[in-house]
């Protein structure tokens, strides 16, 4: 038996790649109209569409379910959204507490694509029969690592709401046609704007080239909110390093509520071998 990996939805990572590594993902909720629905239980476009929706993480009620469900005798190392984003975090850390197995919650200081390279580390640590503080050690070394830059149309939804630690006050930034920024160890960086969309996307293919150097793999996934011609182009510009992971990475409704749509941009880390 191996490390069993327990994540949240806000990875956003394909189910293909979920089930080959046999993660187990537990959904986010959202309160759409006075109902409360799971992650995935309504399209993107009805909820960028609606009004005064608003999200929430997993109860420790659910982490406890699906920590259960694959409890192993090597233990379960859950990997979380970044602690300063969602109450997520916390609610693993009262689940683990909970139960008398051995269990680990990693805070991946991150989400979205870069949380999901996170975990895959993490999988991947334990497909090849690591114990759960390897794993666990696995997973904290690509935190280390993974960086996450994006463009986005508007920074407004960022900013209405007040998820996301560093973005209040940037709504009204005019200067720049496109707002850049990384969000990388749990804090948002704004960066230099760029003059068109395009430029934007080949600023952040830059970015992700230059970490390239001998002796090292890169793993990258290319993200997108409704966007899904950009997530893809991203992705075919960095297939001659030949990474040794590579998806595109479709943001779930949770993330696309807070950034609107229009996002595209990479996250990715560069392993050394």
């Amino acid at each position: 038996m191996t490390v069993a990996i327990v994540t949240d939805s806000a990875t956003a990572l394909p189910p293909a790649l979920a089930e080959r590594h046999r993660i187990t993902v537990v959904p986010m909720w959202l309160q759409v109209g006075g109902e409360r629905v799971r992650e995935g239980e309504r399209s993107l476009e009805e909820l960028v569409a609606a009004s005064g929706v608003t999200t929430s993480g997993p109860s420790p009620g659910e982490f406890i379910e699906a920590i259960e469900r694959r409890r192993s005798r090597d233990g379960v190392l859950v990997v979380t959204i970044a602690a300063s984003m969602s109450s997520t975090h916390q609610a693993a850390v009262i689940a683990a507490g909970a139960l008398d197995a051995p269990v680990r919650v990693v805070d991946s200081t991150t989400a979205a694509g870069a949380e999901a390279l996170v975990v895959l580390a993490a999988a991947e640590a334990a497909e090849r029969g690591l114990g759960l503080t390897q794993v666990a050690a696995a997973a904290e070394r690509a935190r280390e690592a993974v960086r996450l830059v994006a463009t986005i149309p508007s920074l407004e939804h960022l900013a209405r709401s007040g998820r996301v630690p560093g973005i209040a006050g940037w709504a009204g930034d005019r200067l720049g046609i496109n707002p850049l920024f990384e969000f990388r160890r749990g804090e948002v960086h704004r960066l230099r704007p760029a003059m068109s969309r395009q430029a934007a996307l080949d600023r952040i293919v830059s970015l992700c080239r230059r970490g390239a150097s001998p002796g090292h793999r890169l793993h990258v996934a290319a993200l997108h909110a409704l966007a899904p011609d950009d997530g893809h182009r991203l992705l075919e510009q960095v297939r001659d390093l030949q990474p040794a992971t590579s998806f595109v990475s479709e943001f779930g409704s949770v993330m696309v509520v807070h950034t609107g749509p229009g996002l595209a941009g990479l996250a990715w880390w560069w392993e050394p071998t």
